[in-house]
């Protein structure tokens, strides 16, 4: 039996459960589910919540109900899994792809929305990134330069390129804690972040645009 769900959202939580076991092919297009009464038993949880984490799933197309049969896999695409949970299991690679598209369009509507406050919150994060580079601080290095991409893609004016761009930030974390031993890269990104800043602020999107290009190829390199 697997361990009991015990957060507020159970039916949330059955149905990423079982949304897992689909992609992962264990269970696999056109197999039947057990039973609400084995999966009750299974997750540790009533009656209504396995129905409704039944319906969430159908609702996104990863199941079917057949009345009076069960209730089948339709798909295993994972078209409809929840992003945050779809990025746990990308490639390293395939995340910074989307992320360096991300951050040059990102840049390029900022220069173009920008409002005075923005670039206040942008310059105090990119003079902590600079101090903390200088203090051979790796973690608050990083920290303070994804806050200080985020305050840009926040600076764009675009509610879901924001969203989209934060969802990305702990894996980009992670990932720079494990490739960058000390601050020499973003010390070397350094006058690159400038020119960003100082293109944004200047309300120059080609220059926003060309300047993220360069300091994604410089980190790609």
């Amino acid at each position: 039996m697997e361990q009991n769900i015990v957060r507020r959202s159970l039916a949330n939580e059955v149905a990423a459960r079982l949304q897992q076991k689909i992609i992962s092919g264990e269970y696999k297009v056109g197999d039947q589910l057990p039973v609400e009464s084995a999966l009750m038993q299974q997750f540790g949880v009533g009656r209504s919540s396995i129905r409704e984490a039944i319906k969430l799933l159908v609702n996104s197309g990863l199941l079917r109900v057949q009345q009076g049969v069960g209730t089948f896999v339709e798909d295993n695409s994972g078209v409809g899994e929840p992003l945050a949970q779809r990025l746990k299991r990308s490639d390293v690679k395939e995340i910074n792809e989307v992320r360096q598209l991300l951050e040059m369009k990102i840049a390029e509507k900022a220069a173009l929305n920008r409002t005075a406050k923005d670039v206040k919150k942008m310059q105090r994060y990119f003079d902590a990134r600079e101090k903390a580079a200088a203090q051979q601080d790796v973690a608050g290095c990083v920290d303070a330069d994804i806050n200080f991409h985020n305050a840009i893609a926040e600076a764009s004016g675009n509610d879901v390129l924001a969203d989209l761009y934060k969802s990305f930030s702990t894996r980009m974390k992670n990932d720079f804690l494990n490739r960058f031993p000390d601050t020499a890269p973003f010390i070397e990104t350094m006058q690159l972040h400038s020119k960003l800043l100082k293109s944004i602020t200047d309300k120059d999107p080609k220059g926003a645009w060309h300047f993220a290009a360069r300091i994604n190829g410089h980190i790609s390199a």
